[in-house]
């Protein structure tokens, strides 16, 4: 036994190996690789005795041919990597607007929620009690899902850089959005609202958002050169960001956020193209709207005249009374006060991008042209609208059954003819 134990056969190169050490324990060898420098990587494991270390080897050859081997080094923590990701490698691939929601769901929830952890020991159960956490604090299920989503894209890169075996986010029960985060207004509601904004300098603006569902920045980004209303169709191209600042003041000025900084420095440009491929996009104009548009470049012509020199030509086509482009805030409180003034239950401004969506798949356009015109990229998010779309066929139905097969023993009706 002795014998067996010193005794230690050499393998070819980058064969595992397992041999009993002069400290008394059994060892073992496994190639998983090749490092940054070009030399092999080397793994080693210990053990009491030869199976145990046999077992050991095996793992790891398994984990090397699923290529799920942690890279070398000091493991990171949840933060370390999610601090690295979001400063440095989230920001090439998306555009600003994603980076703020990216932004928020790391700092303000992962970090402190997680970050503490390992980030090779991070299991699926400590992110699904982290939801929980969330959503007891009062974080909506909508929030939760968000913040699931830019922790999956996060963990997957690690994957991707060898920094992480599994992502153990993949694994996790995402949080479940309910069907009442998809609100869209009726087709009355729409109506009210549509004869509320003709009292308003910019009604020409909501009709835009209930007929074709285009996102708040896609059109507060629009100019007149995106839309031939002779041909009668517009092209989304840009969206409009919302502002990220940077202090500006050479001595600290006590503001811990650098919007409220006296001399603060925008730091993202004021718009950019649509966040993907699937939203640039050419979308048709109903004739209505063709006509509502000519009348808010007359008017808009005249602003422009009474305006003279206090007039900023940005070719907007939904500017202030100024010409220049209004921020999200203004445009955001300009559609509460329509909601208020039409008697229209409150909701998001989102909400009428849903109304859109929820109307095209009513009237049995197809899903493909429907993704086309909504900017999607994936059939999940038609799926969303679904429910509510299968519920108004029902009504419909139920109200054709009443109609069409009225039962005869109602009696004549006010004619005094027999219903038929």
């Amino acid at each position: 036994m002795a014998e067996e134990k010193k005794k230690r056969t050499r393998q070819p190169n980058g064969r595992s190996t397992i041999y009993f050490g002069k400290d008394g324990k059994w060892h073992g060898r496994v190639t998983v690789g090749v490092r940054d420098d070009g030399t092999p990587d080397r793994r080693h494991v210990e053990r009491k005795t030869k199976t145990e270390v046999a077992e050991a080897v095996r793992e790891l050859e398994k984990q090397r041919d699923a290529k799920a081997v942690r890279k070398p080094g000091k493991a990171l923590t949840v933060k370390a990597w999610l601090t690295h990701w979001i400063e440095n490698v989230a920001p090439l691939a998306v555009n600003d607007n994603t980076m703020v929601g990216y932004g928020v769901a790391v700092r303000k929830h992962l970090i402190p929620g997680l970050g503490a952890h390992r980030l090779d020991r991070l299991k699926p159960e400590h992110i699904e009690v982290f939801y929980a956490k969330m959503q007891a604090n009062g974080s909506k299920p909508a929030t939760a899902h968000q913040v699931h989503r830019t922790f999956r894209t996060a963990l997957n890169e690690a994957v991707r850089r060898g920094h992480l075996g599994k992502n153990p986010v993949q694994l996790a029960k995402a949080p479940k959005v309910g069907e009442y985060e998809v609100e869209p207004y009726t087709v009355q509601e729409v109506q009210r609202l549509l004869k509320a904004a003709d009292q308003h300098r910019s009604s020409a603006r909501w009709a835009v958002a209930l007929a074709l569902g285009l996102r708040q920045g896609e059109v507060l980004g629009l100019k007149w050169e995106d839309i031939d209303l002779d041909s009668g169709f517009l092209v989304v191209r840009r969206s409009r960001h919302r502002p990220q600042y940077a202090h500006g003041c050479d001595e600290p000025c006590g503001r811990k956020a650098a919007g409220y900084c006296p001399q603060k420095r925008r730091t993202n440009p004021e718009t950019s193209t649509t966040k993907s491929r699937a939203g640039r996009r050419a979308v048709g104009l109903p004739e209505q709207l063709v006509d509502l548009l000519r009348a808010h470049r007359s008017a808009q012509d005249a602003e422009r005249q009474a305006a003279g020199e206090r007039w900023t030509e940005g070719g907007w086509v939904f500017p202030d009374a100024h010409g220049r482009i209004p921020s999200h805030r203004e445009d955001w409180t300009q559609w509460k006060a329509l909601l208020v003034a039409a008697k229209v239950r409150n909701g998001r401004l989102h909400d009428a991008r849903h109304t859109a969506a929820t109307v095209l798949l009513i009237l049995g356009v197809p899903e493909r042209a429907v993704m086309g015109l909504m900017g999607w990229s994936t059939t999940a998010m038609a799926a969303r609208y679904q429910h509510m779309v299968d519920a108004v066929r029902a009504d419909v139905a139920r109200q054709v059954d009443g109609l069409i097969w009225k039962s005869v023993t109602d009696g004549p009706d006010n004619d005094g003819v027999a219903a038929d």
